[in-house]
């Protein structure tokens, strides 16, 4: 009878992980791109200026019958439909439009898309592009955390406790959200995305979550573009969700090209590269931008971090021999697209190329035999712990974080990092850091119930951010200000497709603050349920794993454990006496929690689970375990006691049992 009721309810938890990814506008609006066009994309807008044009590359069978362009504080503008030419149609854009970041309403003979991040309008086409840049976001519908305090970065829990005493388990969907809000509210030109958007390209929910931190950003007024990475291959669920593999886009005179370099093949196809020399012929006079997400130079035996190649042809067979020590083994794996790349390099002047893959910061500068100065820059991984430690676990190791970063590109083609200057000594980068510790020391944790929506804000940078900051939020909520301490203005609020956007102009200070939009006060505290302790009698000296639910009617913001001596007193391991709690998954509607003890000596403990919301209403349950050595006599199980003095019993154990698999960490 318990198998049966574990499996139902496993099966139970799929179906409602698949409910839980259908859009929400779909009973009135469609948000699937894909039906409708190949291009623009939720990660792959179209650019125009007031009064011009851009064009819809719509599917077969598809015929566009009005557009509408809309933002949170602007429109909605009726666009002009001038032309229709196969499957392009031609879309001008009003000479009163006012420049912002939009979502596209396109009504059709299937019925009516939104796209967020649809179309960009400049005033004018910018000299120089302000770029900020994400990469290996790594978002997952499972658990992948790491652990971060100020600079410090580890994978083991335990290793930060011994430096920090507030060790921050950071999840790849808080940290992906918390990178894309910190640049929005930056207002920079364009966010840039160089792949592995999601962890595992059949997670279905995990690609819905980051069309959600797209769409929010979207509603930030921020532009972003991405590429796929070899995690989002096969890109089946990719292209149906967030863009084509390869394209390119212009921005004034910018033009940027999506390469796709596979899976686990590690570079692009002939094809590619033939399709991406058309797209250059086409377009000369403008200063080229490439993004693929295997890096092309990396030559750890050399250095790890990069350095500078100076006059050494690819055309030339000599130096082409040498060049090939500083290819990377991606690339190296078809030496003949490698040259053929480089060589369009040099033929059409490509200032930057941009790419990830490798979870670490790596800066390369090439300068051709003219004197004309390439970048080949990769970025560390903006949402995955799989990386090394800061501090490194190897003296020899080059430690690495949590990083985004920021570029200036002008229209001739110089490339500038003002935020993370680059040490270079003889030809060999000496910088373990060429980023931003964002999301590292800024962090957003959203909650968005049918009640409100309230976040909390980590700022351990040295000052406070400032910008918009859009939040989703249920119809009729309002802001509450003496819950909230940021400092804010409100600047509009719009629905667009079935959504209730609020946008904000916010300061958030450093430490720690927060913002809450409700229906109303909260008077409900946090419900918790204990499920079982892993070991379930742990031994002294061992670690052990207790597994819990916790939820609320509109967000848990503090969520912790603390380890209670005979006499009451809080044990201390390193210098933390509150242990952090872990989401089991990344779910919106994630519920299932775990906390990591450390290994304590033998004698009699209570466990005491404390969760606190955005109104101070707190719940508590304990749990008294007794650690003995193996060969001591067992005792009976001990019982799980809450603060009203209620059992936590069975059904909690099985429901836990049934959700193990989504609670066990995938670590590299």
């Amino acid at each position: 009878m318990v198998k049966r009721l574990i499996a139902s309810l496993a099966i139970l938890m799929g179906v409602i992980a698949l409910l839980g990814a259908v859009p929400a506008s779909a009973a009135q609006y469609d948000t699937t791109y894909s039906h409708y066009l190949q291009q623009p994309a939720p990660a792959v807008p179209a650019f125009a200026l007031p009064g011009g044009s851009f064009s819809l590359h719509v599917k077969e069978g598809v015929s566009v019958e009005g557009v509408q362009a809309v933002s949170v504080l602007h429109g909605p503008y009726n666009l002009e439909i001038t032309g229709t030419s196969g499957n392009i149609v031609t879309v001008k854009v009003p000479e009163n439009v006012v420049p912002d970041e939009y979502f596209l309403l396109i009504k059709t003979n299937k019925g009516t898309l939104v796209l967020p991040n649809g179309l960009r309008v400049y005033k004018q086409w910018p000299k120089v592009l302000r770029v900020a840049w994400v990469s290996d976001t790594h978002v997952t519908s499972s658990a992948k955390i790491g652990f971060v305090c100020g600079p410090y970065f580890q994978r083991d829990v335990y290793q930060l406790e011994k430096m920090c005493s507030n060790p921050i388990p950071l999840h790849s969907v808080v940290a992906t959200d918390s990178a894309y809000t910190y640049w929005a509210m930056k207002g920079v030109d364009l966010i840039i995305n160089t792949g592995d958007d999601v962890d595992s390209s059949n997670d279905l929910v995990g690609y819905n979550i980051i069309y959600n931190i797209m769409e929010k950003a979207a509603a930030d007024g921020q532009t972003h573009i991405s590429i796929k990475g070899n995690h989002d291959d096969p890109p089946t669920i990719y292209k149906q969700i967030i863009a084509n593999p390869m394209f390119y886009v212009t921005i004034g005179k910018f033009l940027i090209i999506g390469l796709d370099t596979g899976g686990d093949r590690g570079w692009p196809t002939m094809d590619e590269i033939t399709w991406m020399e058309g797209v250059l012929k086409n377009h000369p006079g403008y200063t080229p931008i490439i993004l693929y997400h295997h890096p092309y130079f990396f030559a750890p035996r050399w250095n790890y971090l990069g350095g500078v190649i100076t006059g050494l042809d690819p055309s030339n067979d000599n130096d082409w021999k040498e060049l090939e020590n500083y290819v990377g083994n991606y690339w190296k794996g078809n030496l003949t697209v490698a040259r053929r790349f480089l060589e369009d390099v040099v033929k059409y002047n490509i200032p930057l190329t941009m790419s990830g893959h490798i979870h670490h910061d790596m800066y390369w500068r090439y300068v051709d035999k003219e004197g004309h100065v390439h970048y080949f820059l990769t970025l560390t991984s903006t949402g995955a712990p799989d990386k090394e430690t800061n501090p490194a676990s190897n003296p020899k190791h080059s430690p690495t974080w949590y990083g985004t970063n920021f570029l200036l590109v002008g229209e001739n083609g110089s490339v500038e990092m003002p935020l993370t200057p680059v040490d270079i000594q003889g030809n060999k980068v000496r910088s373990d850091f060429i980023s931003v510790p964002v999301p590292q020391e800024f962090m957003v944790f959203r909650h968005n119930t049918d009640f409100g929506t309230a976040v909390k804000f980590i700022n351990e940078l040295n000052h406070s951010v400032s910008g918009p900051i859009t939040f989703t939020i249920p119809a009729g909520a309002k802001i509450d200000p003496k819950h909230t301490n940021i400092t804010y203005t409100v600047l509009g609020e719009r629905q667009i497709g079935n959504n209730d956007y609020l946008m904000v102009n916010a300061t958030v200070p450093t430490g720690v603050s927060q913002i809450v939009i409700t229906k109303g006060t909260d008077t409900e505290k946090p419900v918790l349920q204990i499920a079982y302790l892993q070991p379930s009698h742990p031994k002294p000296g061992k670690t052990s794993m207790i597994y819990f639910t916790a939820q609320d009617n509109l967000g848990i913001r503090d969520l912790y454990a603390q380890v209670l001596d005979k006499n009451g007193n809080p044990i201390k391991y390193g210098k933390v006496d509150k242990f952090p709690a872990e989401v089991g998954s990344g779910k919106p509607d994630n519920t299932f929690y775990t906390v990591e003890l450390p290994p304590l000596d033998q004698g009699t403990y209570t466990i005491k689970l404390v969760a606190v919301d955005f109104y101070g209403n707190k719940a508590v349950v304990t749990k008294e375990v007794s650690i003995k050595n193996p060969t001591s006599t067992s005792s009976p199980s001990p019982t799980t006691s809450s603060s009203s003095g209620k059992s936590v019993c069975g059904p909690a154990a099985i429901i836990a049992l049934a959700i193990l698999p989504l609670l066990m960490r995938r670590r590299k």
